[in-house]
């Protein structure tokens, strides 16, 4: 029981970390599970080069498939065989005759010198003979076709073989019924006859495409798409021997087969397992890789559950687009990965998935070399071009070093064996292309998922048009000065010692926003007007002055600002006192002991190098402005004695920066303060 006991104790006290190491075992699972279970055909081969493998032998009967284009050929030749089927239409032929006799006896006069019954044998002689012919009707789809050109007329539920030639248009009927006219004696009346059959004539002859679709499907699937056998244990490829044409398509017929034949239980339980530990290896691998060299991403599970969700919302339909059409397995945007990654977290860790990604798409595809090798092109391309987070055209860029880098791979392995390009391919590598452009919208919908802050999120909150800023230049307009210049020492800072200099200029944008509230309580929104502090005790000042941080934290969930964000809010004065009223109470109150509760921030300190640095900005920008006539001695001084109590009031030990940080620190804060206030450096004298 106390074994027992001790292991579920481990357990609970572990469950955080497991937590992460079942999330990769679950994707493990979820990708064995969706990964075909079909026989590999391990061998890498191309036309016209040596077969660089031992002799191979057929392991089972197989047929030879013909390769696509022969295939596409005979199909078009089979489908170029089949006449056009086209129906007469008897019934509309004996209503329109039966129409005709009854317009005839209308329009009949008798007092005209014509007789009646030669006129009535010419009208009908004249409509039968053109309508037993049959008058065709006009279809764009049969626009090819020629007087020449041979076709099927069904009638009757019997069809035979015709020229179209043989069938009469609108245009010739009435040709027909004026040549027939010119001949009948002068007892008819023909302008009545010519009158009545302009009338009656209808096309009754009529090109029926669903027919004509059958009899081209029939002779398709009579084209056999196989031309020959191999049967088992007969010699394929000889080792070193060359793949000619025949050969290829004997290997390629064999990898079909491979892919597309039932295996045994025995068969199918072996693959399973060999697939289990391979995606388990590639697991494995990843999440050692995360740990050990992106220790702050493995830190939160968060980050892990994201990750992983990512690499299978690529690695699972890629492999439902091999299940279903292994043509279309250039289409799949695997790129995309590293693009999200690289968004989310960074290129390096982007990079590094990305491969692990490829390799597990890579144990379903046909061509694995040159998907692999595609695939590791496209990678860096990518990866060089989403380096700059701040370009908003990035993603558009990205997505055509993607296109250009799989065009240069495919067309160099296509030269490599053959001459041919097709051009299906490279529209699925454009398709493929332009499929990454959806990485945005998908990062989009992921930051609101697990509540993650990107690069876009941030540049859209730089942005000083936005709501909240804009609000802040109005009603505190000296604080929101004060807050760009802070933004740009951030950046500069960072830009020396590393960082996200984004985030911290998004931050620094920020971090006074709980000053809308009450403006006039601050120093530079008051341009010498009058100080309302003079009415106020040092407590109530020193409460004033400590709300601006709530009622910013505050005001940032209400305009839905992310939460790396709002920490710059939290930490920029992070746990010291407002040194001005708690120095005032204590003359006030000379030997009494003052209770610095009140006086001091509620924290907490910075826990990273952006906020350690825009405490350092905000501190030093505010108090330079105090300075008169400032030169190279007063700025060094007093970014110094700044830095120096932050130090010493312990606002720094949760951050990374090492000690040479803060120096450069320092070099960075005083250059930017004297070019501020033009301020020259003093050089020594001779």
């Amino acid at each position: 029981m106390n074994f027992i006991k001790d292991i579920f104790n481990k357990l609970r006290h572990n469950f955080y970390g497991l937590s992460k190491v079942f999330a990769f075992i679950i994707a493990a699972v979820v990708v064995c599970w969706q990964m075909p279970r079909t026989g590999k055909f391990k061998y890498e081969y191309q036309l016209a080069k040596p077969w660089q493998h031992e002799t191979l032998y057929a392991p089972f009967d197989f047929p030879i498939y013909k390769d696509e284009a022969k295939l596409w050929a005979e199909n078009e030749e089979a489908s170029a065989k089949v006449r056009p089927i086209f129906v007469y239409n008897d019934e509309q032929m004996v209503a329109s005759r039966n129409m005709l006799f009854v317009n005839f006896e209308a329009k009949w006069d008798d007092s005209k010198d014509f007789d009646k019954d030669l006129t009535l044998d010419v009208l009908f002689n004249v409509y039968d003979s053109i309508e037993e012919c049959g008058v065709v009707a006009y279809d764009n789809s049969i626009s090819d076709l020629t007087p020449a050109s041979e076709v099927n007329i069904v009638r009757d539920r019997v069809m035979r073989t015709a020229y179209y030639g043989d069938f009469f248009t609108m245009n010739d009927a009435t040709e027909a019924v004026n040549a027939a006219l010119e001949t009948a004696g002068n007892h008819v009346d023909k302008k009545l006859v010519s009158e009545l059959l302009s009338g009656a004539l209808r096309q009754n002859v009529f090109y029926n495409a669903e027919l004509t679709k059958q009899e081209v499907d029939k002779a398709v699937s009579s084209v056999s798409p196989t031309y020959g056998m191999v049967q088992k244990d007969e010699i394929i490829v000889s080792e070193g021997e060359l793949v000619d044409e025949h050969t290829y398509n004997i290997l390629n017929s064999l990898q079909r087969e491979y892919t597309s034949r039932s295996m045994s239980r025995d068969e199918s339980l072996r693959v399973l397992l060999s697939q289990l530990v391979l995606v388990a290896l590639i697991f494995a691998l990843m999440g050692l890789y995360v740990r050990m060299l992106h220790k702050r991403v493995f830190s939160e599970l968060k980050n892990i559950v994201l990750l992983l969700v990512l690499v299978l919302l690529i690695v699972i339909p890629s492999y439902w687009i091999v299940k279903l059409h292994p043509a279309f397995a250039l289409i799949m945007p695997v790129s995309v990965l590293a693009i999200m990654i690289g968004v989310f977290f960074n290129m390096r860790l982007a990079f590094a998935v990305q491969v692990f990604a490829v390799m597990l798409v890579s144990l379903a595809v046909p061509n694995p070399f040159q998907f692999i090798f595609m695939q590791l092109v496209a990678t860096v391309l990518v990866t060089f071009s989403m380096s700059n987070k701040r370009v908003h055209h990035r993603f558009i860029q990205a997505a055509l070093f993607v296109f250009l880098g799989y065009l240069v791979v495919y067309l160099s392995f296509t030269f490599m064996s053959t001459s041919e390009v097709k051009w299906s391919d490279l529209f699925l590598l454009l398709l493929n292309a332009l499929f990454t452009l959806l990485a945005q919208p998908i990062i989009m919908m992921f930051e609101r998922v697990f509540g993650m802050t990107t690069s876009l999120s941030l540049l859209e909150l730089s942005n000083t048009n936005s709501p909240l800023l804009r609000q802040l230049a109005t009603t505190a307009p000296g604080t929101f000065q004060h807050s760009i210049q802070v933004a740009n020492l951030c950046e500069e800072v960072l830009y020396e010692i590393g960082g996200d200099t984004l985030l911290a200029r998004t931050g620094a944008l920020y971090h006074d926003i709980g000053k809308i509230d009450n403006p006039m309580y601050f120093t530079e929104n008051q341009h010498g007007a009058y100080n309302p502090h003079n009415d106020l005790s040092n407590t109530e000042s020193a409460e004033i002055i400590i709300s601006h941080v709530t009622n910013g934290i505050e005001l940032a969930h209400k305009n839905r600002i992310p939460e790396r964000v709002i920490d710059f809010i939290r930490t920029h004065h992070g746990t010291r006192r407002t040194d001005y009223f708690y120095i005032n109470e204590q003359k006030q109150h000379p030997g009494e002991e003052i209770d610095p509760a009140p006086f001091t921030y509620h924290g907490p300190a910075p826990f990273s190098r952006e906020t350690a640095v825009l405490m350092m900005a905000d501190s030093i920008e505010a108090a330079s402005h105090s300075l008169k006539e400032p030169d190279e001695k007063k700025i060094s001084d007093l970014v110094d004695n700044i830095i120096n109590k932050q130090m010493e009031a312990g606002q720094f030990l949760n951050t990374d920066l090492t000690l040479r940080d803060i120096e450069t620190c320092r070099k960075v804060l005083k250059k930017k303060l004297m070019s501020i206030y033009h301020v020259r450096i003093a050089y020594p004298e001779k």
